[in-house]
Order: structure tokens, then sequence, then C-alpha cells
């Protein structure tokens, strides 16, 4: 099929390679000239693995183009997927302004059997504006679709290629059976192809987000509770994940969730409870968990070290808001970086892939370092906040002796609590009792 995709963000650019990789002619569209050269050049405007080669391969066969040509890439498509952003507005709710846009700019050249597919996360609705617009300027009938995305940062071309499930929300058995075709290729394990309204599709979307917010803020505020009693929420972990009611999924305790997904999609679901009359409690409560959680790291290194804080030298190790991605959106890192500005410490800070992205906002108010292990080199205290492979499995015995003081805040538990006694640490984890190096573990 030949298939435009507006818009060469994170989720547009994986879909339209990897659609390109199972054989259509895919043009890629974003209004950003110099965004759509450097793609050209095979330069690819965010981290994600495996997807530059799968760019660099596509394109030179000819089966994957980049315009800022709205008009020339969309005249000729069967498809066209609208993949545009969806910021937060002020309010919280989701702010259209791209999509309506590209929809004005779209309809004089749109086909008349062509499908336009959102596939930007939109609040329940949208889709049917979208087709009264394009009916509207058009003239005549549109046929539109709504194909959410279920990417996750770091893994997207297996959640693309390899999917759970797909989604779409259509008017017709027609537009059903075009989406089908496109996704035939990656549904031969016979996963499942959900056919659905447009506005159910839409809600899946945000529930689904939502669900899993929820079930990270949940573990974390137990977390929480855990510390009070000096009860170790591993082990209370291992107790309700092996109900399979409940399972393992994002129980993990941490310093909160973070990235262009979660934290929108959460406080957009809520907005568009506006006119129903229900008041969204849970998922405020879902947010407001989340932000708290991402002040823990800082105030258990402020309870350290007191009205001595000041002056100190603090390592961090990770800056993206999860591993194997750059993406530094809403991540909890930065959270904890803008307070340790404000109290005066030093900061010398690791990531294998955002830190150029994290140099941008802070200049040379951080010290930057390749190799993690510089970074802990004359260091009062280590705060984990991304949990990189390469971080796992650090040499403590040369860890202690670069550090200042011996002292490590793990918001993403990668210890052992016994390793940390053994080598002589001082260790503060998330929902766990802290050790001290002079304390043996009970």
């Amino acid at each position: 099929m030949k298939i435009a995709v507006v818009g060469t963000g994170y989720v547009g650019l994986v879909t339209g390679t990897c659609f390109a990789d199972s054989g259509n002619d895919v043009t890629c569209v974003d209004i950003n000239q110099e965004k759509v050269n450097a793609l050209l050049n095979g330069v690819i405007p965010i981290y994600e693995p495996g997807l530059s080669d799968l760019v660099r391969r596509n394109t030179a066969a000819g089966r994957l183009h980049f315009t800022t040509n709205l008009a020339e890439a969309a005249e000729d498509a069967d498809v066209v997927y609208l993949a545009v952003g969806t910021p937060p507005a002020a309010d919280g709710s989701a702010d259209l302004s791209a999509l309506w846009a590209v929809c004005e700019a779209l309809a004089p050249v749109l086909r008349e059997d062509a499908v336009v597919v959102t596939k930007s996360t939109v609040p329940v609705g949208t889709n049917v504006k979208l087709y009264e617009r394009l009916n509207s300027l058009t003239g005549r009938e549109c046929r539109v679709a709504s194909n959410p995305e279920f990417l996750k940062e770091g893994a997207a071309i297996d959640d693309f290629t390899k999917p759970d499930r797909v989604v779409v929300g259509v008017r017709t058995e027609a537009e059903a059976n075009i989406l089908r075709k496109l996704y035939e290729p990656f549904l031969r394990t016979d996963k499942p192809f959900l056919v659905m309204s447009p506005e159910s599709a839409e809600l899946t979307k945000y529930v689904a987000n939502a669900l899993l917010a929820t079930k990270i803020s949940f573990i974390n505020q137990m977390a929480n509770v855990c510390e009070k009693f000096d009860a170790d929420i591993n082990d209370v972990r291992r107790g309700i994940g092996h109900d399979s009611r409940i399972g393992f999924a994002f129980l993990h305790p941490g310093v909160g969730y973070g990235g262009s997904c979660f934290p929108k999609d959460v406080r957009a679901l809520a907005s568009t409870f506006g006119d129903t009359g229900i008041a969204p409690k849970l998922l405020e409560a879902v947010d407001w968990v989340n932000e708290q959680q991402k002040l823990v790291l800082q105030n258990k290194i402020e309870n350290y070290f007191g009205d001595q804080i000041a002056g100190k030298t603090i390592a961090i190790w990770g800056l993206a808001f999860k591993p194997k991605t750059d993406d530094i959106r809403e991540a909890p890192a930065l959270v904890l970086i803008d307070r340790l500005l404000e109290l005066g410490c030093e900061i010398k800070v690791n990531d294998p892939e955002a830190m150029n992205n994290v140099k941008a906002i802070y200049g040379d108010k951080l010290q930057y370092f390749v190799d993690h292990m510089e970074a802990v080199k004359g260091a009062d205290a280590l705060a984990i906040v991304t949990e990189w492979t390469e971080y796992r499995s650090p040499d403590f015995e040369q860890m202690k002796l670069l550090m200042n003081n011996p002292t490590v805040f793990d918001g993403r538990n990668l210890y052992k609590i016994s390793a940390m006694v053994d080598n002589g640490f001082e260790y503060h984890s998330i929902g766990r009792p802290v050790v001290h190096p002079a304390l043996e573990l009970q």
C-alpha cells in the first residue's frame, strides 16, 4: 500500500519505518525542513534501539521517504496516518491544534477512497470531530479510523512488529479490512486484531496507560508505607505478585514515572471527565502520588545531610525517564537536579544516552561524565535514578575508594541489601530498611 505518515516524532517515525519494512511505500511528512533533511541523511532525532538501521535500510531500498510537502505525500496515499503531537494544555487536556491544522491542509488533497487514521493519542470524541471536519471541508463523506499506539520507548520496534494486540476503531467493515491487511504481516502468531467503535478505541489507549500508571503509583505508596514499619517492599511485592490476579508487571517501586505518555495521558483522561458528571478522583490521586514520589530521593538526601548539604558533591546515575531512551520529558532526575542545585550542591551526572538533552537545559551548571564510575569520584553521595543495565553490577570496591563518602541513594532498588552491607556502604533504597556499614544484616 501507499501510506503517508504525518509527523515524524517518536510514534510517526516508528510507525512509518515499520510499515515500510513490511513492504509498503511510505512517505513521512514533517513541517521541520531541518529535521527532514537529517532523516534523508540517515540522522535519527531520537534514540530507539534498532530504529536507525531500519530507517537507513528502508530509505536505501526506496520504500521510505521524507518530505515537508503534505500534498505530495497524501495525494496518492491509500492510508494517511496522523501522528502529530498532542501535548498537554495548561488545564491538563490534550492540545489538538496540530491535528486540526493538518486536517485543514489535508482536505484539498485527500483521495476520495483514502482512509485517514489517527495514531496520535487523542481524547474520546476526536475521531468524530475529525470526521465531521473533513466531511465539511471536502464536501463528501470521508473515511476516518482510529488506531491507537501501544509502543514502549526502548522496545518500540518489537512492540510494533510483535504486538500484543492491534486495536482499530472504525465505522465500516471496509475500513477494518484495509487496516487488517496492513497489519497482517505483524499478526502471524494469532495475536488479536480488535475492531471496535472509534470512541472505544480512543478510550482504550487512555485507559491502558492510566491503569499501568495506577499500578506504579500504588506500589510506590505501599513502598513508602513499608519504610515506616521497617518492612521490605520486595518481599511484599513477591507476596502479592504470585497471585495470578495481580502479577508482577509494573509493580516495581521507584521514584515515579515520567516520559511523554503516562503523565499527560492520566491528566488528559481526567480532563475528559469534565462533562460527564463523574469526578476523576482516582486519576487525580494517581497523578498526585507520582508527583510526590519524584521528591523521595531529594527528601532522603536532604534528611541525610541536614543543614550541611550546601557544597556537597552528589553523583547522579541516570537522567532519562527510563532505560533505552534519551527521553527526559517529565523525568524524575530533573526534579532531583533542580532541588540539589537550589540547595547549593555540586552535581556530577552520567547517562548513556540522555546527557546531551540534559546539557541543553542545564549547560555548565552540571558536570558530565561518559564513564559512570568517573562520575562518583569525590562524591559525597550517589543517587541512582534510572536503571540502566551498566549500573547493575558496579565494582563496589573501586566505587568505595573513589567516593568521598560511601553512601548510595538507590531510586530503583538495583542492589541486594546484603551486598551493600558486605561492601561497607550506607544504603538508602525505596521501601526497604536503611542499612549502615557498621550494622550486620539481620
